[in-house]
């Protein structure tokens, strides 16, 4: 069985000592304010709380997917070296990332005939894409075969939830995330919108409540109501600057559910950028996604 390596993108937001341990290669995004541009590089070379602040503070970040050529480049890299690739990306419905991992590969079919190189459009982002790279690693430590992690991951996306909660819609809308309708009920009367991933990899809008602590037991109450097999899995937690708030949600949902383990981290400026400061957001595997039904 020929070797492989498993990439992914800055889009995944995990915590930089897992990609530092794992040497996870990985193809960064790019954020612009203050006419600089900065790679998305898990906070190495600029800090994350340094980023909220900025935005905090007025800075409105505008983002940019990896060109063709930073794709193309990762890969033939990876592949001179012996390896099949599988890669990992963010949502097509957020990002046209993935779309630029297909042309890289494209490209590189037309100089190599044995070019093994799979492409997962795991249709979220931050911390639920990082659960899937770290999945994809133990399922390659353990000896499974890049096939059958594909067929796995392929199988098992429509079951990785993702729920959030943000403090200032905005964001979302300036990004082209959401509609500017559906943004509009969110800036009336401190309302708090209750979002999900939905199974076309597009950010969907379910609910709004008065309040933040609501908001927050409301991404608590669906961990109740759509995980399965808890005991078996790892969930995740990302935030937008929120660490007390995040702690907060960790421990309500372990003084009722059983986990393996739970993962933590800042998003990172990119998906950072559309979520904004306070941005709150849970990960894990259960019941089918919402179904999207807006046009």
């Amino acid at each position: 069985m020929k070797k492989f390596k498993i990439v992914t993108d800055s889009c995944c937001d995990l915590p930089i000592t897992y990609i530092e341990k794992l040497n996870i290669p990985y193809v960064s995004l790019t954020y612009h304010y203050n006419n600089v541009e900065k790679l998305d590089d898990f906070g190495t070379s600029y800090s994350l709380k340094n980023f909220y602040d900025d935005i905090r503070n007025g800075e409105m970040p505008k983002t940019s997917q990896p060109s063709t050529h930073s794709f193309y480049s990762v890969f033939k890299n990876i592949f001179d070296e012996g390896f099949d690739i599988l890669y990992i990306g963010a949502s097509s419905g957020l990002s046209g990332t993935v779309n630029n991992a297909h042309i890289a590969k494209h490209m590189l079919e037309d100089e190599y005939s044995d070019l093994n190189i799979y492409i997962i459009d795991i249709l979220t982002a931050s911390l639920g894409q990082g659960l899937m790279v770290l999945k994809s690693y133990e399922m390659q430590e353990q000896g499974s075969s890049i096939q059958a992690i594909v067929n796995y991951l392929e199988e098992t996306k429509q079951n990785l939830n993702t729920y959030m909660i943000v403090n200032d819609i905005n964001y979302l809308r300036k990004g082209g995330r959401i509609s500017a309708t559906a943004a509009f009920a969110g800036m009336l009367l401190s309302i708090k919108p209750f979002l999900t991933i939905s199974n076309l990899g597009k950010v969907l809008p379910l609910d709004k409540f008065r309040g933040r602590k609501k908001a927050i037991n409301a991404l608590f109450e669906k961990v109740l109501e759509k995980i399965e097999k808890p005991e078996e899995q790892t969930i995740a937690i990302s935030h937008g600057d929120s660490i007390d708030e995040a702690l907060n949600l960790k421990n309500l949902i372990l003084s009722k559910v059983n986990v393996k383990n739970v993962i933590m981290s800042y998003v990172g400026p990119v998906v950072g950028s559309y979520g904004g400061p306070g941005a709150l957001a849970v990960f894990f595997l259960g019941k089918k996604r919402e179904v999207h039904t807006e046009s």
